[in-house]
Order: C-alpha cells, then structure tokens, then sequence
C-alpha cells in the first residue's frame, strides 16, 4: 500500500531519514467489502474528529472500540462491541484501527496494531521523536499495511482558500506568510495535554496542525528557529510558541499561544502583487462540537470571507474572498480507496515523517536558543 515518498534523502541537523519506498498495491489484496474499523480511545478527539466519519463514510463501518466507559460508548453507539486492544486485534474481521489515543501511547498501539496485520491510521502527531516514527513507517512497509496520519487540517476551508489563492498566483512572490493559531485558555487544565508529559504542550498539539499545512504549500524549509515557552501560571508544558521557517528570503511564522484574548488573524500572507488576511477559523470543529454532520447544507461552510489587498495603477483595491468550504470527510474517503488499492494514501506517512522531523527540529532550535539548517539532499 502506497506510502508515499519523501523522494529526497531529508538531513535535518544531522539525522538522517531514507526516504521510505513506495510499496505498490498488490491486486489479491484488494478488498470489496466493507472496511471494518475500530476506534481506540474515545476521548475528545475520538468522539469529535473520529466517530462521525468512521459512521457516515460510504464503505466503512464501526464495530469495535476500545475504551474505559463502556457505557457512554454502547450510549452513544448502540450495537458497537466495547472490549480490549488485543480483543480488537484478535479479530479477523477487523481491518483499520484508528488511534485517538494520549500522543505518547501512539506508536506503541500502532505497533501491535501493524504486527497483527491491520491497517493503520493514527491521530497527529503520530509519535513522540522522529525515530520512533521512522520505525512504524519501516513496520508498515514490511507488513504491506496501510499507514495514515491524521492531518485532517489539510482539509479546513480557510486553508483550502489561501492553497487556491497561491496557485492562481493572486499575490504575486509570497514574502511573507503567517500561520496563527491561538486561543484564550488563561487557566491550566487538568488533562494529559498540559501534564507536561512525554507529548503533551502546544507545539505538539497545534504544531503538527500548520506545519503540515506550511508543507502542503511549500515543502521542506532551509532552516527554522523556534521559541516555546510556558507562560500562564502553573503551566507544566509549553502554552506558546513562534516558530521562523526560512526559504530563501520568505519567512512563514508559525504563531500559538494559550493567552490571546483578542481577535487574531488566523493567515497573513504579503507578495510582490499583494496581501490576503483572514479572520476566524474553519468550522468543522464547531460544527462537530455542536453535533452536526455532513452532508449538513451548511458543512464546512464560512461565512467569514478573507480580504485581498492589491495596488492597481497606484491605487489601493480590497475585495472579499469568499472561502471554499472544508471537508474532513475526504480524509477517510481517501483512506477507504487506498485500502481498496483505488486510490492513494490521503496523508503518506513520509510526508507526515516530514511534519515528524520538523517537530523534533524545533524543540531543539528553542532548547539550545538558535537557527538550525534543514539540508535535502538527493538520493
């Protein structure tokens, strides 16, 4: 199953990452039936990100999840089988396992999920170093299974707006992008996000989010420098951070922060032809929370449209860009086809190992306080 290559051999401050091999899809392999999947973890994100779509996708069906509270999940979805990772595992029926899991639990429950001969797809980020992530894509190519990472932000409407904006060329030479992505939580929580933890911070719960998506728009940077930091009082693990990726002489900024008040654009973006900002975030989330699913006529819809900048014969024009709608949904359409051998892997893990190593990169840029190189090299 097609894995997706980083093409490249990638150094990122010295470590070497082989470019995984991409594994054609093997004809007796595919399958007709429907995909059987089981959920591990129902927390916020399982419930949220994961439930609807693995209960809405045409060809895909929920039978087990593995969770404490077997009550809330037989509440919630009646006729699903509530037992133990190795009851899930044991089943031969079951063909996807979707982990929702603490991120430092990730890698070990893919582990014994590839090695009993499932398919594999795993919340962001989809392991704690960038080790730990090359050997589940090394695993998974040796078991010929399957191997997604949830980066379903890929898919925000906001996003999907500023991806069409840069490739009709509508400002110009970018020069300068910016990624924010902030909240006002002044009061530190007691959950395994913020316990400080193996995993736990913003960077690697937000950072996972806008680097992928800085890497759908403009591949692998020159260099980075990072600044996390812990600002609110009894803070356990980073709540900020701002992070400079170089390409050349463009700058992307990647903004976080648990303590902004205010109302923040979420993009920036400065060319040679103009500016495009935006205000507020995709919808899909609050349209989860509140129990909405698609096909709703108003799924992914914002009604909050951007705004392009443009001087034209010396005069400054402004006009509203209306967004394009989002779509999580297409991330487990894709991972249906994919398993079928009907289409390519939604999000390859080599470009999530990308995303991985990034990740590990900044966490040293902020702790020796300084630029570090990001050098590709042929293979």
């Amino acid at each position: 199953y097609t894995q997706g290559a980083l093409g490249p051999l990638l150094y990122l401050a010295g470590k070497g990452l082989p470019a995984p091999r991409d594994t054609a899809t093997r004809g007796e392999n595919r399958m007709s039936h429907t995909i059987n999947a089981a959920l591990v973890g129902y927390g916020f994100a399982g419930q949220t990100f994961h439930v609807p779509f693995l209960t809405s996708t045409p060809g895909l069906s929920l039978g087990w999840v593995v969770s404490r509270d077997a009550a809330k999940v037989q509440s919630d979805l009646p006729g699903c089988r509530v037992g133990s990772l190795a009851e899930v595992l044991a089943d031969p029926s079951v063909d996807l396992v979707v982990i929702a899991t603490p991120n430092d639990t990730h890698a070990p429950i893919a582990r014994e999920a590839l090695l009993a001969g499932k398919h594999v797809v795993i919340d962001k980020p989809f392991a704690l170093d960038l080790a730990e992530a090359k050997a589940l894509v090394e695993l998974a190519e040796k078991q010929q299974r399957l191997l997604s990472i949830f980066h379903n932000r890929r898919w925000d409407g906001d996003f999907l707006t500023v991806r069409r904006l840069l490739a009709e060329g509508e400002l110009g030479q970018v020069a300068q992008f910016e990624s924010h992505f902030d909240r006002y939580r002044p009061e530190v929580r007691q959950r395994w996000r913020e316990a400080g933890g193996p995993g736990s911070g913003l960077w690697f719960d937000l950072g996972p989010h806008i680097l992928d998506q800085s890497f759908q728009l403009f591949g692998q940077p020159d260099w980075l420098q990072a600044d996390l930091a812990q600002q609110r009082p009894g803070a356990l693990a980073d709540d900020y951070f701002h992070v400079v990726l170089g390409y050349g002489e463009m700058r992307v900024v990647l903004h976080g922060s648990c303590l902004v008040s205010a109302t923040m654009p979420r993009f920036v973006i400065h060319g040679s032809e103009g500016s495009f900002i935006k205000f507020g975030m995709d919808v899909q989330e609050e349209q989860l929370k509140l129990g909405k699913r698609p096909p709703a006529a108003d799924w992914g819809v914002d009604n909050e449209p951007g705004q392009l900048s443009r001087i034209r014969d010396g005069q400054l024009q402004q006009q509203s860009v209306a967004g394009e709608a989002g779509d999580y949904g297409a991330y487990y359409r894709g991972v249906c086809a994919a398993i079928r051998g009907e289409g390519a892997n939604p999000v390859p893990a080599g470009e999530a190992l990308a995303v991985m190593a990034l990740l590990d990169l900044a966490r040293d840029s902020a702790r020796e306080g300084k630029r570090l190189a990001c050098q590709i090299l042929s293979d």
